[in-house]
């Protein structure tokens, strides 16, 4: 029988016989390229697959393929040939609807295969006619890219659990709520040592050198006078590991304060009566106290009244029983610098006058902070009044920043305000104008409570009044006169409260009393 060509495969003279279902492939080089070659390959492997799948008869191909004519000799076409020449549009073959049918079913079932590929894929399952599994022989995805894109093994081997029972991974350490018991020392252990059982494992801080002495404990002490927590200084030391370094923490600590605020000497000396027992020994104080009395030459450079505030401390010491009383007759006939005498006698004249009632433990007075509002008042009351009698406007202003009270200078100005209200000439007026100026110049008082200070008192204006008559009247002559020094601004000034004048007898009216009052 002759072998019959499809007119698409005619063109790359690709043979079809029918009688042995092979497509036997004789291919030009010269007439074909190798894009098509390539093409016509894809194409023959598909239609043997097909034809695998799917054999037929010889006799059945005659419906398909226009080789009625070659059989009858150009006879009176067959109702075979009328068929095949209808299912031929153009020289191109179409296929029945049937068969049309059939291959989407395969191409769909090959796509879905392709998709739900599994490890038994490789076991020989396929699909057969009508997309039935286990018919027909086995045909597997062919296609390279469904092999490159799933992840999934092929041996079989596992049930799908996770690696090393979720043990297992990146930053994992074990399983989640695992809990490790103690791991039993196995005595037969090549590096088993017996030594190591009883070893107890603690943390062992190094002693602190003299050189990193000061960076480590200066920062600490200068940072209590700011919170004012001896708590807090105590644990911080506590962590350090001081040695024979311990003596020199009341010594860093007094250095420091000679050059603060009375305030910052007042928490100095009670630091050291809160760090003795915890941290610090009598000894370490007493022997803090033997350095500065003999560093007195070099600390009177930097603070000439450092042998007073030394006696001082070691006053406030002795009171608070961190200092024995018979330290400082210790040094009776044993000391040859000025500095330390004038020291020791000091703090001798002050023990002394303990005993006739004086209060040591309030030497140094209380911060600004920690004062009554009632002990304030008081202490300005007394400047103001301090400042009358001498006319010292350079000490009335040292007074009020020894006070450390920024916050309350309102209460400054209020009271000197009241009491040039209250006074009967005008001495008291130009001395209180010419001490607000110094102190508005020098910024001691700000713009905030300067503004304070009068506004509470044009609050009060009315009570003063019932007890001074002619209190309007002052305040707004003094305000004016404050507006010329420049002492408050202009709206201040306006706000200023004045009684309008009531007038019930006019002067020109000959002494008769008018209806209405304006």
């Amino acid at each position: 029988m002759k072998p019959i060509r499809n007119s698409r495969l005619s063109e790359f003279g690709a043979p079809l016989d029918s009688k042995h279902g092979i497509i036997r492939y004789s291919l030009i080089a010269r007439s074909c390229s190798a894009k098509h070659i390539f093409i016509f390959l894809n194409m023959a492997t598909d239609c043997e697959a097909w034809l695998n799948a799917n054999p037929v008869e010889a006799d059945d191909l005659s419906d398909s393929f226009l080789s009625g004519e070659e059989e009858n000799g150009g006879a009176v076409p067959s109702s075979n040939n009328i068929n095949a020449a209808n299912n031929e549009i153009n020289g191109n073959w179409m296929a029945p609807s049937n068969s049309l049918h059939e291959a989407r079913l395969k191409a769909k079932a090959k796509r879905r295969l392709r998709k739900n590929s599994s490890r038994d894929s490789g076991r020989g399952d396929s699909l057969s006619d009508g997309g039935d599994p286990g018919k027909g022989s086995g045909v597997g995805s062919t296609s390279p890219k469904s092999k490159l894109l799933d992840r999934k093994s092929r041996l079989g081997k596992g049930r799908g659990l996770p690696k090393k029972g979720g043990a297992g991974g990146k930053g994992v350490w074990g399983r989640s709520g695992e809990v490790y018991e103690p791991v039993q020392v196995d005595s037969k252990d090549p590096n088993y040592d017996g030594a190591q059982e009883n070893c107890v494992y603690e943390t062992v801080v190094p002693p602190l050198e003299e050189r990193d002495f000061g960076k480590t404990v200066t920062p600490i002490v200068q940072e209590y006078f700011e919170h004012g927590d001896t708590n807090e200084v105590a644990e911080l030391l506590g962590e350090l590991n001081l040695g024979p370094m311990r003596s020199g923490v009341p010594m860093l600590a007094v250095s420091l304060a000679l050059e603060a605020k009375a305030s910052h000497r007042e928490l100095t000396s009670r630091l050291l009566a809160d760090l003795c027992g915890p941290v610090l020994t009598c000894g370490d104080v007493e022997n803090a106290f033997d350095k500065l009395l003999s560093e007195l030459p070099e600390l009177v450079l930097d603070t000439p009244g450092a042998p007073q505030m030394v006696g001082q401390f070691i006053a406030r010491a002795v009171k608070d029983q961190i200092l024995s009383k018979s330290y400082i007759e210790g040094y009776k006939g044993k000391v040859d610098c000025e500095h330390a005498r004038a020291t020791l006698d000091r703090a001798a004249v002050l023990l002394r006058m303990s005993m006739g009632g004086l209060r040591i433990d309030n030497l140094w007075g209380s911060g600004g902070g920690q004062r009554a509002v009632t002990e304030l008042v008081k202490e300005m009351n007394l400047l103001l009044k301090e400042y009358l009698l001498s006319g010292d406007g350079k000490e009335a202003e040292r007074c009020l920043r020894e006070l450390e009270v920024p916050h309350f200078h309102h209460e400054f100005v209020y009271e000197a305000l009241v009491m040039v209200l209250e006074s009967k000439g005008e001495k008291t007026f130009k001395m209180v104008l010419l001490l607000l100026k110094r102190l508005w110049v020098s910024t001691v008082i700000t713009v905030d409570q300067m503004r304070r200070g009068y506004e509470r008192v044009y609050m009060d204006i009315a009570e003063i009044n019932i007890d001074v008559p002619r209190a309007y009247f002052i305040l707004e002559l003094f305000v004016d006169k404050s507006f010329s020094a420049g002492v408050i601004d202009k709206n201040l000034r306006d706000i200023c409260p004045c009684r309008g004048r009531k007038r019930f007898v006019s002067e020109g009216d000959g002494g008769c009393l008018k209806l209405e009052s304006f």
